[in-house]
């Protein structure tokens, strides 16, 4: 029997192939809400992911972005959790940050990880117990000793919003760029200190970047200071989170904790 890991790696680099075929291409793009687009690309990838994912494991629960949610999920041990296109906004303006995002929740836990970026070829990947890889090799979360010193990777439209200006010169750098689950990738990969989210995200937007994250011995905690559990009726994950190397974390919770 196949590891889940390997079927998830499959499924991902599946789906990657679809999206490519779209990328600065033609495709119909609908609204789901306001400045919620959604495209051909992410539908057909959502119909792939779950085509095989479900296929392989086919007791497992099933949450995606771009599937109508069953509750039926809450009553599985395990379950996938899917973004088949995290990134539409940079998708459609050509820009290459987004990624495949796929993850196994066990008992509200991520336990398994995996992004895929198709541009860059780039895959992040990870396993509980067995650590995170970038393209095979392993990888971890890295961060300075002060935070004035310290790489934040943070949203674009948090920034154009101005939800960042009271955090101006507080870090070293807060470097704006798309896909939430690409930032968290990146962050596990030593090339930032912290992501940062300071508005709610789905759970699949974070729930394979989170196993990534821990796995690069790091961890994900959201405004308020509490761990994130998974598979929760509500998908919604609020106010917002921070990620990135256990200690960098801490110090930047204490910052955002005092401009509250």
């Amino acid at each position: 029997m196949r590891s889940v890991l390997n079927i998830a790696k499959e499924a991902a680099i599946e789906a990657g192939g679809i999206i490519l075929n779209y990328y600065k291409a033609d495709y119909e793009i609908q609204e789901k809400g306001y400045h919620n687009p959604v495209t051909t690309a992410d539908r057909e990838a959502d119909t792939k992911l779950k085509e095989i994912l479900l296929e392989e494991r086919p007791n497992y629960g099933w949450l995606s972005e771009e599937t109508v949610d069953s509750l039926d999920r809450l009553g599985k041990e395990r379950v996938w959790v899917v973004d088949p296109l995290d990134g539409t906004k940079e998708f459609i303006e050509g820009v290459p940050n987004f990624v495949i995002s796929v993850a196994l929740v066990e008992n509200g836990t991520s336990i398994l990880g995996v992004l895929l970026n198709p541009v860059t070829n780039e895959i992040f990947t990870a396993a509980q117990g067995e650590g995170a890889q970038l393209n095979g090799k392993t990888i971890n979360c890295a961060a300075k000793d002060n935070v004035k010193d310290m790489v934040i990777l943070n949203s674009r439209s948090e920034t154009r919003g101005g939800l960042w200006e009271q955090y101006a010169g507080t870090f070293r750098e807060l470097r704006a760029i798309g896909s939430v689950a690409y930032k968290l990738g990146l962050t596990a990969a030593g090339q930032a200190d912290i992501f940062a989210s300071l508005r709610p995200k789905n759970e699949w937007d974070i729930c394979a970047g989170t196993c990534i994250i821990q796995e690069a011995g790091g961890k994900v905690i959201d405004l308020n200071g509490n761990n994130i559990s998974f598979n929760q009726e509500k998908t919604l994950i609020e106010p917002g989170l921070i990620a990135g190397e256990i200690q960098a974390v801490d110090k930047t919770y204490k910052v955002f904790s005092a401009n509250k």
